[in-house]
């Protein structure tokens, strides 16, 4: 996780979490019934050009959608069966620009400013016993985790790819599950070494 966020600071990341978050699910509302190819066509540009801003380590991590390639062509093949392509460009372009959008928060927020954003919305949660602050610490490590998967996936596939000269496809499935499941544990073992997730509110 720590890999994907730019040490380097740039302007996304003078802006607090919580506006972020917030920009990033009001503008998911907005596109969402729009179903305009030149529309979604215009917000990929903008997204490209907000990562341009971002500098150079920015427009490398674009390469963590090369995992999402045969999704993207099979969600496209359906949407070309059924006899509309258009819509399925328009769908397409919509999801590459919310996964892109979503990754520049994540590369651009600490996990701790994260789990600040997140916790006051929880609240509630503490009525019932459960712990804010650990379901946000849930929550945050989901969302810097989602690129960090893509990340993985792709470095297995050029490792397939370099062995073999072809693409790992489902061959793949079987090592991803197994260093998921790896990460998973040097995740918890992390977490245990400081303490476990935090059962409170911060004082």
């Amino acid at each position: 996780m720590i890999s994907l966020y730019l040490p380097e600071r740039t302007w996304l990341h003078a802006i607090p979490a919580g506006w972020k978050l917030a920009a990033l699910a009001l503008i998911s509302l907005v596109i969402s019934p729009i179903e305009s190819l030149p529309v979604m066509g215009a917000l990929i540009l903008a997204v490209l050009a907000l990562y341009a801003s971002l500098g150079s380590a920015a427009l490398r991590q674009l390469a963590l959608l090369r995992a999402m390639w045969p999704l993207f062509a099979i969600l496209l093949a359906f949407h070309w069966w059924n006899g509309d392509l258009i819509f399925g460009l328009v769908v397409l372009t919509r999801l590459l620009a919310m996964i892109l959008l979503a990754n520049a928060v994540t590369m651009t927020t600490r996990m701790d400013a994260m789990m600040d954003a997140v916790e006051p919305i929880l609240r509630p949660l503490g009525w019932v016993g459960l712990s804010p602050r650990a379901v946000a610490l849930m929550v945050a490590m989901m969302i810097r985790f989602i690129p960090l998967l893509f990340a993985l996936w792709e470095a297995l596939n050029e490792s397939y790819r370099a062995r073999t000269g072809k693409r790992g496809g489902w061959r793949l499935l079987a090592p991803f599950c197994i260093q998921t499941l790896r990460l998973s544990h040097h995740t918890a073992e992390a977490l245990a070494a400081r303490g476990g997730a935090p059962r409170g509110d911060r004082r």
